[in-house]
């Protein structure tokens, strides 16, 4: 008597799953649809993220070397590929190092442009900012020497009082104007000098 067929043709395992056809993409596209077909197909199941490759780091080198490559006569053949292989990987290991302190020596350069850059945007700033209140000063100035006028005047003419209504109404939207025009965008531009 044979036992019962199974879908997947697995002994000792249940036929939950039926066979997937295997289709072979023929394009980078077709290879991202399947993949993402796949993702799709059970979207509580979490995606998988590859972590981040390491960095190469050389083997330190030995604290202690046992055998002294001299130049003296009388070493064998095979010696000359054990020094070349030492010559290469202490190469590597002081190239690795010289990347390591180009890198700090740009990270830190990139750090002080950073800083030069935030210190001139600040500094224009506080320049455009003096500006504005200055002008902002002459113009309250303007409206107390011209409310000053006008009230000396007022006792000659009541007919004054429309124009000054006219005029609070023009002078309450320039005021509008300079509060829009006050909140100017930032000026901190990384490539600038």
């Amino acid at each position: 008597m044979a036992a019962p067929t199974q879908k997947n043709n697995k002994p000792g395992k249940p036929g939950g799953k039926e066979a997937q056809p295997l289709i072979i993409a023929k394009t980078p596209a077709e290879e991202q649809r399947l993949k993402l077909e796949k993702l799709m197909r059970n979207p509580d199941k979490l995606a998988p993220i590859p972590d981040r490759p390491k960095e190469w780091n050389p083997r330190a080198p030995p604290e202690f070397v046992r055998d002294v490559m001299g130049s003296s006569a009388g070493a064998g053949s095979g010696e000359f590929h054990v020094y070349r292989h030492l010559r290469r990987r202490e190469y590597q290991r002081q190239d690795f190092l010289d990347k390591i302190s180009e890198k700090q020596t740009k990270d830190e350069e990139y750090l002080e442009k950073l800083e030069r850059n935030k210190e001139a945007a600040e500094e224009r700033t506080a320049k455009r900012r003096k500006k504005r209140e200055k002008m902002k000063q002459k113009k309250l100035l303007a409206k107390k020497a011209k409310r000053e006028t006008k009230s000396k005047k007022e006792g000659d003419d009541k007919s004054s009082e429309s124009e000054e209504e006219d005029e609070s109404k023009d002078e309450d939207e320039e005021d509008e104007r300079e509060a829009e025009d006050d909140a100017e965008a930032p000026s901190f531009i990384m490539g600038k000098k």
